[in-house]
């Protein structure tokens, strides 16, 4: 017996990476999951909801779906999102709008439509997935850093608005995460092999952060196990928040 048996969760942006980590482990222990993606053709084995979190229409019409799908609604992950690279004189105004929509509306959508079910829940929480980003000046990732540091204050305004309504609200900001999308990042970098070996050396703990790792706070603060916990930033980032290490002595 688990302590999240019977929990009822939606997880966007469901279909890979932290999502898709997030939605197993949560099964894993007893949850009922339904995945929000805009592509769920590869998951045939899991309950999921075709929505694109830029589209509110269609977002609406997917939570509903996964409430009736769940006969209610307990948790929301707030995990979709997109990436984004450069300087603030790198992207135009079309890529900003874009992911901001993406990352900071797209969250402002899903929680709206899943407010009225979370309501009704004698156990709700949002989690959404922010990022080190948030908190910590990475270079060449203006636009990605604005969209998280956006989601870092939303987490802590929607805990203020929906606290006596008995809905916790928190985030987890991952450090750099062995993800698809930083596969790819990797892939197309010039030498991918000294790449990553630069993302793990600026990680105390000198490794990127894995999926499941950032399921397994997000179950936490998903879970009656954090019921006290509310407007709260959990780092799951190998430590690169708030540790300087010295240099290694060989």
């Amino acid at each position: 017996m688990s302590d999240l048996d019977g929990l009822r969760v939606l997880v966007t942006g469901g279909a890979s990476g932290i999502g898709l980590a997030t939605a197993l482990h949560l099964e894993a222990r007893g949850a009922r999951v339904v995945v929000l993606d805009r592509d769920v053709s590869g998951q045939p084995d899991r309950a999921c909801v075709q929505a694109d979190v830029s589209d509110a229409a269609a977002v609406d019409r997917a939570v509903g779906e996964a409430a009736e799908l769940l006969s209610g609604l307990d948790v929301l992950v707030n995990n979709a999102g997109i990436g984004a690279q450069g300087t603030v004189a790198d992207n135009d105004d079309a890529e900003w709008h874009r992911v901001l929509d993406v990352n900071v509306v797209g969250m402002v959508r899903a929680s709206r439509a899943a407010l009225g079910h979370l309501r009704a829940s004698d156990h709700a929480a949002i989690v959404n997935v922010c990022s080190i980003a948030a908190t910590a000046g990475l270079p060449n990732r203006a636009l990605y850093s604005a969209s998280k540091g956006a989601v870092l204050s939303l987490t802590l305004a929607m805990a203020a608005d929906h606290v006596r309504e008995g809905i916790r609200v928190n985030c987890v900001t991952p450090g750099t995460a062995d993800t698809p999308w930083v596969g790819r990042l990797l892939d197309a970098a010039a030498d991918p092999q000294a790449e990553r070996a630069a993302l793990e050396a600026r990680q105390p703990t000198g490794r990127l952060v894995s999926a499941d790792e950032v399921a397994a706070a997000i179950a936490y603060l998903a879970s009656p196990a954090a019921s006290a916990t509310t407007g709260i930033a959990l780092a799951v980032d190998g430590g690169m928040q708030g540790l300087r290490l010295r240099p290694r002595e060989d």
